[in-house]
C-alpha cells in the first residue's frame, strides 16, 4: 500500500526523522489561513501517488497566504499522470543549501534490502541515474543485521553524503522495519542554510501481508486508495498502479514482475502490475484488461501469459470479451504460450481486431509494447 507525501512525512517525524510544519486541506480559504500561520509563504503540493509532481505543475511556493490560496485553487481537482488531486498540502519553506537523495527498497531477487543514495537529488534524480550511473551508490543491507550506525556511514560514503546524515540513514531503517515497509525514500534530504538534515518529501510503501498487526490501517488505506487499484480489489485482482506507459497483463506473479522488468529494458515504463492469477476465467481477464485499459496513461497494453492452470483459449475468450465491451483505442500486444496456445492465437486471428497484435516472445512483445507506447 502506498501512502500520500504527508502520510509518509508523519511516519519519519514518528521516527524523529526533522521534516517542516505542514498541513492537508482540500479548501483554497483553508490554505490561505495556513500559509498565513506560517508567517505568510508556503510551499502548495498536490497529494497524489506518482511523482513528477513538480514538472506537472502540482508543486508551486506561495509568496503569501493569497498566493497560497490561489495555487490550491488552481491545483485541486486537477490531473497529474492520471491522478486526480482532492487534497494539496502546504509545507513552511526552509532555506536549503544542499539536496541529496536516499531510499530503501525491497530487492526480492536477492533476498535482501538495497539502500540507494546520491549526493545530488531533487527533481533531476531520474536524469543523473539514467546518465551518470556512477553518481548513485547501491549498498546491500542484510536484513538480518540491519542500517547500524557502521552500515550508514559506509552508505554515506559510498554516495557523498556528508556525516550529518548518518543518523537520518539510521533513522530511515527503523521506519521500514518498525513500520513494515517495502519502500522509504526522501528525495529530497536536505541540509538547510542553518545545518538540519531534514526531509522535504517522502514516498513510503507499506507491506499488505503485514496488515493483521497493523489495526490502525483502516483509515490510511482508504485515504491512499487510487480510483483504478480500488476498482480492481473489488473485482479480487492483484493490481498496482505504477508511473509508465505501457499497460502490464499476466498470469503469476513472478512472470509478471519479469514482464516490467523486460519492458523497463525496452526503454518504455511499466503502467502497473496486474497478475489476473493461474487460474482466472475469462470474465476476469475482461475485467483486468478493462481496468488497465482504463489508465489514462497506458500507451500500449502487454498481455503476456503462460498457460498451465489456465488455458491460452480462455485468456483469448476473455480478451475479446473486453474488446467488446470497452472499445479500446490503445494497442494491445498479445503473446501466448503453454496449455492450448495454438487456439488461444486461433481465436485472436479470427477476431481480427484492428488493435490486437500477437508475438511469439516476451522479449518481442515487450519491444513491440514498448515501441507503440514510446511513438504514440
Amino acid at each position: 500500500m502506498d501512502l500520500y507525501e504527508h502520510q509518509a512525512r508523519e511516519l519519519f517525524a514518528k521516527h524523529g526523522i526533522l521534516v517542516p510544519r505542514a498541513e492537508v486541506t482540500a479548501s483554497p480559504e483553508r490554505a490561505r489561513e495556513i500559509a498565513r500561520a506560517f508567517g505568510g509563504r508556503a510551499v502548495v503540493k498536490a497529494q497524489v501517488k506518482t511523482g513528477g509532481r513538480g514538472k506537472a505543475g502540482g508543486v508551486r511556493l506561495a509568496a503569501d497566504p493569497a498566493a497560497a490560496g490561489e495555487a490550491a485553487r488552481r491545483i485541486l481537482g486537477s490531473d497529474i499522470k492520471g491522478h486526480r488531486v482532492d487534497t494539496v498540502m502546504l509545507a513552511e519553506p526552509v532555506d536549503i543549501e544542499r539536496e541529496f537523495y536516499v531510499s530503501y527498497v525491497l530487492d526480492r531477487a536477492a533476498g535482501r534490502f538495497l539502500a540507494v543514495a546520491c549526493a545530488e537529488g531533487g527533481t533531476e534524480i531520474e536524469e543523473v541515474a539514467a546518465e551518470r550511473p556512477e553518481a548513485v551508490a547501491r549498498i546491500p543491507v542484510d536484513p538480518a543485521t540491519g542500517v547500524t550506525t557502521a552500515t550508514a556511514v559506509r552508505i554515506a560514503d559510498a554516495a557523498g553524503l556528508p556525516p550529518q546524515t548518518v543518523d537520518t540513514l539510521v533513522r530511515l531503517w527503523r521506519v521500514l522495519v518498525r513500520e513494515d515497509a517495502l519502500l522509504v525514500e526522501v528525495n529530497p534530504l536536505v541540509r538547510t542554510a542553518d545545518g538540519r538534515t531534514m526531509a522535504l518529501d517522502g514516498k513510503v510503501t507499506l507491506d499488505d501481508n503485514a496488515l493483521f498487526r497493523r489495526t490502525g490501517w483502516g483509515d490510511e488505506r482508504a485515504a491512499s486508495a487510487d480510483p483504478l487499484e480500488a476498482r480492481a480489489a473489488a473485482k479480487g485482482l492483484h493490481y498496482v498502479r505504477l508511473d509508465g506507459e505501457v499497460g502490464v497483463v499476466g498470469n503469476g506473479a513472478g512472470l509478471v514482475m519479469s514482464t516490467l522488468d523486460v519492458v523497463a529494458g525496452c526503454g518504455a515504463r511499466p503502467a502497473n502490475f496486474l497478475d489476473i492469477g493461474g487460474g482466472a476465467s475469462a470474465r476476469v481477464m475482461a475485467d483486468g484488461l478493462s481496468i488497465v485499459l482504463s489508465d489514462p496513461a497506458v500507451r500500449s497494453v502487454l498481455v503476456n501469459v503462460f498457460g498451465g492452470i489456465i488455458a491460452c483459449d480462455a485468456v483469448a475468450d476473455g480478451i475479446v470479451r473486453a474488446l467488446e465491451e470497452i472499445r479500446p483505442t490503445k494497442p494491445i500486444v498479445v503473446r501466448l504460450d503453454g496449455n492450448n496456445a495454438a487456439r488461444g492465437r486461433a481465436v485472436l486471428d479470427a477476431h481480427a481486431h484492428p488493435l490486437v497484435e500477437q508475438a511469439t516472445t516476451m522479449d518481442g512483445a515487450a519491444r513491440r509494447a514498448a515501441r507503440l507506447a514510446t511513438a504514440a
